[in-house]
């Protein structure tokens, strides 16, 4: 355990069972086939189904949607052990913890109902296709539109970078159901993609980390989907969801971040007892255990941050800027401290068959998705008068 006198102060008993079997789901699941998803470059696509079937997708839904009936903690446990286990391209935490949030929010009882059980079950993927080729953060300048024409809007345009995107049933579009009205011409449209001959996957993306992470081209393209299928009541709603429900996408990045951070104390520390040089461990070295020493305060400081936002989401008081503070803080030292562990590997840490290496290259991206930290900081900065 790293951290011997500290406990995350929302982890129940119950919590803790879930932790087990999260953990034991993976490592007989999972675990075996990460290598052969990396090099597919795409989880398998029965994944979904198994992980369905054993109750973790949808955990924060009422039983009465499919779901786990659960809180924001029970996605945490299921996410943490995820990460824990080394399967950073299955996308729940977008699935569950970004997308299915949306339609439970802001869906009609018919929508919800439609959706919810299959995506609780896997039989559905989740996406959602915010960022465009030339906008970016930039959400109030994207170009995509969806007109309406009678009964149906008439979707056109393109997004990119999108999680999920060739796997998924199910994509949660951003659009301009008005272009002249900026941030109030916005709305969320779900577009159901099986079958529908205006929407197309573009390339399965070649990342530099999360390799096994499906990462997509959408195109749009006359696309027609019901005015049924948009989120809310009317028109123009749509910046108003993004606004609510990003502070729990970036608590949640800011979360995997710590994940990340504590996974990579956890196997350096393994590795400098056992490594040697000039006849002493590693460890031995004062520099090494500076380093480590400093490593380990700040993942502490990052896990009562992130607790304490924790248990401020579940009391509906998370405001945007403290989870725009940890979104920016935990993933700039996320990238500090692996790049740290990284160097105590020495050349080992380089080979791609090193966790620690894995580890560096997932975490670069954790600084631009949800967000980049310069526009967290420029959140932050708004505050200041």
């Amino acid at each position: 355990m790293l951290f011997e006198n500290y406990q995350s102060p929302w982890l129940d008993e119950e919590l803790k069972i879930l932790q087990d079997a999260a953990q034991r789901f993976y490592q007989k699941e999972f675990v075996p086939l990460n290598e052969k998803w990396i090099e597919q470059g795409i989880v398998d696509r029965d994944a979904w189904l198994k992980a369905g079937e054993a109750g973790l997708l949808c955990a924060e839904i009422p039983t009465e949607y499919g779901g786990g009936g659960g809180d924001y903690r029970h996605e945490t446990v299921i996410m943490e052990e995820m990460l824990r286990a080394g399967v950073s391209g299955f996308g729940n935490q977008v699935h569950s913890s970004i997308v299915v949030p949306y339609i439970f929010h802001y869906g009609n009882e018919e929508q919800k109902q439609r959706w919810l059980p299959k995506m609780a079950s896997g039989e559905m993927v989740g996406a959602i296709a915010m960022t465009e080729p030339n906008t970016g953060s930039d959400l109030q300048n994207i170009r995509s539109t969806a007109i309406r024409d009678g009964d149906d809007y008439v979707i056109n345009g393109a997004k990119t970078y999108i999680s999920n995107g060739q796997h998924a049933d199910l994509v949660i579009v951003v659009v301009k159901t008005d272009p002249t009205e900026g941030a109030k011409g916005i709305s969320l449209i779900v577009v159901e993609t099986e079958g529908n001959p205006g929407f197309e996957r573009g390339r399965n993306l070649k990342k530099m980390g999360q390799k096994s992470a499906d990462t997509s081209e959408l195109f749009f393209a006359d696309c027609r989907i019901p005015v049924t299928n948009r989120l809310g009541d009317e028109e123009g709603k749509g910046f108003y969801q993004l606004m609510q429900q990003l502070p729990q996408e970036r608590l949640s990045i800011a979360q995997s971040a710590v994940v990340s951070m504590e996974r990579a104390i956890e196997i350096t520390l393994e590795f400098v007892k056992d490594r040697k040089v000039f006849g002493r461990r590693v460890l031995d070295f004062q520099n090494t255990k500076f380093k480590l020493a400093e490593c380990k305060t700040e993942a502490l400081i990052a896990r009562t941050f992130v607790d304490q936002c924790l248990i401020k989401h579940l009391d509906k008081e998370l405001d945007a800027t403290t989870a725009s503070m940890a979104k920016y803080w935990c993933t700039q030292k996320q990238c500090e401290i692996v790049d740290e562990c990284l160097q105590l590997h020495g050349g080992a840490g380089y080979m791609d068959e090193y966790e620690i290496s894995r580890l560096y290259t997932d975490a670069r991206v954790q600084k631009i998705y949800g967000g980049t930290n310069e526009i967290m900081k420029e959140l932050i900065g708004r505050t200041l008068g």
